[in-house]
């Protein structure tokens, strides 16, 4: 009885991987080199310069929005070492007072939570439903329509603003009243437009992104469902979106600032009405009709900043992971 030996099959521990042979290649695996160029001195030094350069204009603006007016007319917030001189009421004026004549941004601040909160949150629930259904749900022309919506992406929202518009102020508003008229409940302010608007403009991009996510989902674990009798819903709820909650907090955090700031769909759909108008809406209104006023602009555009970092920073370790998710296996 005879035996065939095996030609020169590599041995040892994963030398038949391509991590193997890249060590054989290169010396050592390509994960270790990119994290040893990443971890470098060089990188660390120009991560550093970078964000210490970016962080320059906002921090100029903090102090400038303490100091007071006399001082913002006649130095630059860099000389504030040599001539200190702080104050709070810049906030004061833009937060608490009740002359007609200041910012008064209570009220926008609660516009611009509003809009950002529901625009956020409705695009989410709708892309991850579609994304899901992208990903693992098999009908006709599947992957067409996937095209179709990753190419909406690439079309201008401004051709689209006259048609919702039009569309939205022969429908919306009038059910939107007479909803209310029908469940006093639901606010009377016209904000659905704004949701609606945002939710469509965002939602090819978090299609694309959450798609490519849910994707990589192992298939085992969606068969096993299955199996087990799991209808689609139960699977997307219960399986789906716990594995997807640091994709979702990613696109949450963009999809969250760009509402905050946007300021071309709030002036289109909002009606230019106080009751709906946002934050960056009466900013613009500040620069256009106080431009004097600096320190009640730096206060005022430094509260507008606030509320995104705190979301940021709230959500920073879900965000990080979805960056990494589908960087790396094992």
């Amino acid at each position: 009885m005879s035996s065939v030996a095996p030609a020169d099959l590599p041995v040892g521990k994963d030398l038949g991987s391509i991590e193997a042979a890249e060590q054989a290649e290169y010396g050592e695996p390509k994960a270790a080199r990119v994290k040893k160029r990443l971890t470098s001195r060089t990188a660390t030094i120009a991560s550093l310069i970078i964000a210490v350069l970016w962080t320059i204009p906002t921090f100029g603006l903090f102090l400038s929005s303490f100091r007071p007016a006399e001082l913002i007319r006649t130095t630059g917030w860099w000389t504030f070492f040599a001539n200190p001189g702080l104050t709070l009421d810049n906030y004061r004026d833009v937060l608490l007072s009740t002359s007609s004549s200041s910012p008064q941004l209570g009220a926008y601040i609660v516009n611009s939570i509003a809009i950002a909160l529901l625009g956020t949150l409705i695009t989410l629930v709708f892309a991850s439903m579609a994304a899901y259904a992208f990903a693992w749900i098999k009908f006709k022309w599947v992957n067409w329509l996937f095209i179709f919506v990753f190419a909406l992406q690439i079309v201008p929202l401004q051709m689209a603003l006259v048609p919702l518009l039009q569309t939205f102020s022969t429908w919306l508003r009038p059910m939107q009243a007479w909803l209310h008229d029908v469940v006093p409940i639901i606010p009377e302010q016209n904000y659905a437009p704004v949701w609606l608007a945002h939710a469509m403009f965002g939602l090819p991009l978090a299609i694309f992104l959450l798609h490519n996510f849910i994707a990589e989902i192992p298939n085992d674990v969606i068969e096993a469902a299955r199996v087990d009798g799991a209808t689609h819903g139960q699977i997307f709820g219960r399986i789906v979106l716990p594995l997807a909650t640091p994709a979702l907090a990613s696109f949450a955090i963009f999809q969250f600032i760009w509402v905050w700031n946007d300021l071309l769909v709030a002036l289109i759909f909002s009606g230019g009405t106080q009751d709906v108008a946002p934050l960056t809406q009466r900013l613009a209104e500040l620069v256009g009709t106080r431009g004097q006023d600096w320190q009640l602009l730096t206060a005022s555009a430094f509260i507008s900043i606030v509320i995104p970092l705190i979301v940021f920073f709230a959500l920073q370790r879900y965000f990080v992971r979805g960056l990494l998710a589908g960087a790396t296996k094992g």
